[in-house]
């Protein structure tokens, strides 16, 4: 199976997600349409929100605002890595060596 091709918008929001600093204004419902493309998403009967995008399978919770939070941007790159969407498209690094943290710094997973 080969992996659904981004759309502009999608793309969009990927590059958001992946902006250095941090950026504080990307939209859930946008978040929730590009891993409904490129996954399978199944809202619970708590609100919550069940994520499974490629190897990983993450419960994730609804912000009470419009926005996403870091902490959710921070797990969101690093879904979107190990499934090979971060903007340059490569894949995780498998042997642990050298990982964006999430928050601009780079090292040892």
């Amino acid at each position: 199976m080969s992996d659904p091709e981004l759309t502009s918008r999608h793309r969009d929001t990927v590059e958001e997600i992946f902006s250095h600093p941090t950026s504080h204004n990307i939209k859930w419902r946008q978040v929730i349409k590009l891993l409904e493309h490129v996954g399978e998403v199944t809202e619970e009967h708590n609100g919550k929100v069940k994520v499974t995008l490629g190897p990983e399978t993450e419960v994730l919770h609804r912000p009470r605002k419009k926005n996403i939070d870091v902490q959710l941007v921070v797990d969101l790159r690093r879904m979107l890595t190990n499934a090979g969407y971060n903007p340059d498209r490569t894949p995780a690094v498998e042997d642990g060596e050298t990982r964006d943290h999430g928050d601009g710094r780079w090292g040892a997973g």
